[in-house]
């Protein structure tokens, strides 16, 4: 199993889709595939900048790429629901029990609400997907009808996660325009999320830093 062939298969990429689709008539943000391949993207740099193996980083991008599959089961308990169904799709495909378990696990415990970081690849997991905050996640829509998670995304100008390999330092860099969302409306609904990545970060022997408009805030 190599993440450019999980990228390819039909069957991930139509549970993404489908997921998306409902996420977008409940109202929610963009879970698409650009959102998958992000959030893949990230948890391999970030391995590969501790200086993890490239197996664990390939691990990490797989566990990306496909975290958010459950949601084309419900939103609710997405992440076991996206496990199991991801279990079975690599039981198919043959891949290793050890990589299976790593995998499926990360994605299990990649929601705030039930899961936290454990190991390295769902440490990678975690703190990719949860610094996606960006403009371009919110669906063409009335900015009158706005939720606050539409708004806090909306408000969000830029965002950059650089990595610090020397001062084992993550930081999330937000520009912020706080006449759109101020910080306590950012921290109303991403303070657990930014817990979860401050947790990652320990797990990968590393601190994070959250900051916005130039001042650091967490």
């Amino acid at each position: 199993m190599t993440y450019e062939e999980i990228c390819r298969d039909p069957e991930i990429l139509g549970l993404i889709a489908k997921g998306n689709d409902i996420l977008g008539a409940l109202g929610f943000t963009d879970h698409s595939q650009a959102h998958s391949a992000l959030v893949a993207r990230r948890a391999g740099e970030l391995l590969e900048a501790f200086g993890y193996d490239p197996h664990q980083v390939e691990l990490a991008r797989v566990a990306g790429f496909v975290h958010d599959i459950g949601n084309a089961i419900n939103r609710k308990h997405h992440a076991e629901y996206g496990a199991l169904l991801l279990d079975q799709i690599l039981a198919r495909k043959g891949v290793s029990l050890a990589d299976r378990l790593t995998v499926v696990a990360a994605v299990a415990n990649h929601d705030e609400s039930t899961g936290n970081a454990f190991d390295p690849v769902s440490a990678a997991l975690i703190i990719g997907d949860k610094t996606d905050v960006r403009r371009n996640r919110v669906r063409a829509k009335d900015q009158r009808s706005f939720d606050i998670h539409d708004r806090v995304n909306w408000a969000v100008t830029d965002a950059r996660l650089t990595i610090d390999r020397e001062a084992r330092l993550i930081t999330l860099d937000l520009d912020l325009d706080e006449s759109l969302c101020t910080l306590y409306d950012y921290f109303d609904i991403f303070l657990g999320r930014m817990q979860m990545c401050r947790n990652g970060a320990q797990v990968l022997g590393a601190r994070f830093k959250l900051a916005a408009n130039g001042s650091r805030v967490l």
